[in-house]
């Protein structure tokens, strides 16, 4: 069952009382905080696992059986809830209220649908992995060492329950996610087992208690395992195909992505796009040329010249060692920036702490952030940045070569400042916790691409050429992105039609082409959730530049953007073009 689990604290921005011209609460509104909170502390008591990972501790303890009396519960909530709603008359909310509003109601039809239309629990065997939910508390550090224990423990003691109720709900799995299951299953029993055993040593719980939560690990260890056995022996005669097909599809991209336009519209809005951006790259290829290749003759494919350009830029990069200094150098760059071109506020007093990518996250490098949870909002935000070491020369150089020296600038852009740790910065004083559990991802993925653009445009990277050209293919990938996902989806392209797309027209290593098919073909909708929200936001922006002209100003449409939280863009468009009739 797809829980909406996004690690953002989201909402509004420092001085939000000076950016909305809203009305004193209602009565309604009153009345519809104290229906907000009740619905929370419900959620929680129907999602104890949600609940554990979202920073909301009361039900650590409890392992969730997806069972005809579980899913029988979900469905009663949720209708029950929407009725609930109904009693509101949602136009006599403040705009606060009214996005909350739209989100809840968007989950619990949602939730109906997941369970009774999408029905993952029958067909997909890689949502029953109880093991991830017990690694998140042993290596969250948001409770001591012997509490957490204490309710793994009693968590690991459900584990040949629920694994048994998996058993009986698996029909007709696609062979993708037969495979996926049996893979993270015995993964994370496997790196559960190591740091739950190494914690209990580190403890000073009683040696009665360690005893009975060592039995209990070696119970629920061999209940994955029967599960893994299960699923390796599963007549799948007729299996069903990973495709979700354009119904499902069109239902849960309304439901996930929360967009104004159909995943259609989408899709030729991305078509279109691609081409704008092979044209731009081969007039700067093309521009480029004499620089880097003499008089070498220019291919005759624009494809292939563009690909020889990007290849020869690629070289310049940082050295393995260097990964993590770079990009502490170029964050205060960042804000340097930012500040003389006046494009949005940068708190100073909320710094980001670059670090180390911590063992439990390990295993791709990279670059991502962590942020605290909607129930620890003054935790720290940590850039986690991969380390190389360890890595083959040849593997380490074809990594760098991707991230080279420019794009490095653009995933800090995305990742970091102005992408999603300023958007943190400007949620942390959220006075709504709703957008926090309900976060559109589709917004928060859309802001991050959105910034790459924008910084551009406004000159960063003194509009070299190179730059540019690196800036497109990095767009690329999130307009290929959405071509892949819904060709696949909803027009079955085949696997040799997709790595062509994305080797020979988004200029991506065979490696990272194969990986991608495969995630493709066992995920659907999320990957179109990073274009949609860039061209939602974009949009936005363009039409108050017509509507507004010359009282545009672009650091005050940052601000006030931001200020509405993790909305669904449609919503922020509805609320920031009602203020200026």
């Amino acid at each position: 069952m797809r829980k909406y689990f996004i690690l953002l604290v989201v909402v509004f921005c420092m001085d939000s009382t000076n950016l909305f011209a809203g009305k004193e609460s209602s009565v309604t509104d009153k009345r519809f905080d104290s229906f907000k909170e009740r619905f929370i502390k419900d959620l929680w008591k129907h999602n104890p696992m949600w609940a554990t990972e979202i920073g909301f501790h009361a039900y650590d303890s409890i392992l969730e059986i997806n069972n005809e009396q579980y899913r029988n519960g979900q469905v009663a909530f949720s209708k029950s809830y929407l009725d609930s709603l109904k009693t509101f008359d949602k136009v006599a909310l403040s705009s606060l209220n009214r996005m909350d509003y739209g989100l809840i109601e968007n989950y619990l039809n949602s939730n109906i649908f997941y369970i009774t239309e999408m029905k993952g629990w029958q067909w997909n065997p890689s949502s029953y992995n109880a093991t991830g939910n017990v690694a998140f508390m042993l290596s969250e550090n948001y409770e001591p060492l012997n509490k957490r224990l204490v309710n793994i423990g009693k968590k690991l003691s459900q584990f040949k329950s629920y694994y048994e109720v998996a058993k009986k709900n698996i029909a007709n799995p696609t062979d993708e996610h037969l495979k996926l299951a049996m893979e993270q299953n015995a993964g994370g029993i496997a790196a559960l087992e190591t740091d739950l055993l190494d914690s209990l040593k580190q403890s000073t719980l009683k040696a009665d208690v360690k005893l009975n939560i060592t039995q209990s690990l070696t119970d629920a260890k061999k209940a994955v395992e029967d599960y893994i056995a299960f699923l390796k022996d599963f007549k799948n005669e007729n299996p069903r195909s990973f495709r979700l097909g354009k119904d499902l599809y069109a239902k849960k991209f309304e439901y996930e992505i929360q967009s104004q336009y159909t995943y259609q519209q989408i899709y030729h809005s991305a078509m279109q796009r691609k081409s704008y951006l092979h044209n731009e790259m081969f007039k700067i290829s093309d521009k480029l040329w004499s620089k880097y290749f003499g008089t070498k003759a220019k291919p005759v494919d624009s494809l292939a010249m563009i690909k020889m350009m990007i290849d020869t830029i690629s070289v310049r990069h940082v050295k393995p060692d260097e990964f993590q200094s770079a990009i502490e150098k170029q964050l205060p760059e960042l804000v340097k920036f930012i500040n003389e071109k006046n494009l949005i506020y940068i708190d100073p007093s909320k710094p980001l702490k670059v670090r180390r990518e911590p063992a439990y996250m390990a295993g791709v490098a990279g670059a991502s952030i962590s942020s605290p949870g909607p129930y620890d909002k003054g935790g720290n935000t940590y850039y986690n940045v991969g380390s190389l070491s360890g890595w083959s020369a040849e593997r380490a150089e074809s990594y760098l070569r991707e991230y080279n020296h420019y794009i490095l600038q653009i995933l800090n852009i995305h990742e970091a400042i102005p992408g999603h740790y300023t958007q943190l910065v400007y949620s942390n004083n959220a006075p709504s916790i709703i957008k926090a559990v309900f976060g559109n991802g589709a917004m928060i993925e859309g802001w991050a691409v959105y910034g790459e653009l924008m910084m551009l445009e406004n000159g960063y990277g003194d509009n070299e050429p190179e730059m540019w050209l690196m800036y497109y293919k990095w767009n690329l990938r999130t307009v290929c992105n959405t071509i892949l996902d819904v060709s696949v989806h909803t027009k079955d392209m085949t696997e040799a039609q997709a790595l062509n797309l994305l080797e020979n027209e988004a200029f991506q290593q065979k490696a990272e082409a194969q990986g991608k098919w495969r995630r493709v073909s066992v995920t659907n909708v999320q990957l179109t959730s990073y274009y949609t929200g860039f061209k939602e936001i974009y949009d936005l922006r363009e039409e108050l530049k017509k509507k507004m002209g010359s009282k545009f100003n672009l650091k005050a449409f940052h601000e006030k953007f931001l200020s509405y939280g993790s909305a669904p863009v449609k919503m922020i468009r509805e609320e920031m073009l009602s203020e200026i009739k």
